[in-house]
């Protein structure tokens, strides 16, 4: 692929991711109200940061989950506030799993199916599990000292639990659009170079 083939293909790819992680996010969500008018939800935008950061290499995957998720804080009255929480965390769960996929595991060099198999759960479990710690935290902190929520520690036990869930439900269906999807990819020779 061409210099300037391969500039427009990392763009259109980050824009489909976008468009995939916002759809996942919005539409398959099962929001949960909580006091004080704030609101965790089970969904599976975090698939996509995952997957695209697999599939289109690290800087493409990560950023266009983040934009996604991030246009879907931004036209929700309820999340609206999160939105720059939100492009931050999402942005680095696709660095670290397309970090550890790409950067570690040269997973687009590997031939082996159960090495593949092995670097892309170890990549989704790396990326999500940094999710899982950091994004309760940092939206504890962000309640407490941005915005002064006075039920962020409710809100904090929820979002562990919608967190963690959301984080295994990603994870096992990011490795396994990603073992269906790769090999597509690789015959159409759309993999990026690890």
């Amino acid at each position: 692929m061409r210099q300037k083939d391969k500039s427009v293909y990392k763009i259109a790819m980050t824009g489909l991711l976008a468009a995939l992680s916002y759809v996942a996010f919005t539409f398959l969500q099962i929001k949960i109200m909580l006091p004080g008018g704030d609101a965790t939800s089970f969904h599976l935008g975090n698939t996509i940061c995952v997957l695209g950061a697999l599939l289109a290499g690290t800087m493409s995957g990560s950023l266009g989950g983040a934009i996604g998720m991030t246009i879907g804080d931004l036209l929700d009255p309820v999340y609206v506030i999160y939105a720059p929480k939100t492009f931050i965390l999402k942005m680095l769960i696709g660095l670290i799993a397309g970090g550890i996929a790409h950067g570690i595991g040269h997973i687009n060099q590997q031939k082996d199916r159960g090495k593949i198999l092995r670097l892309a759960v170890i990549a989704s479990v790396c990326g999500l599990g940094f999710n899982v710690i950091a994004d309760p935290l940092l939206g504890y902190v962000y309640k407490v000292l941005i915005i002064g929520q006075p039920a962020a520690q409710v809100a904090l036990t929820w979002n562990f639990i919608t967190t963690g869930s959301n984080a295994v439900i990603s994870a096992v269906a990011a490795v396994i659009l990603y073992m269906a999807l790769r090999p597509v990819f690789a015959k159409a020779g759309l993999l990026p170079e690890s």
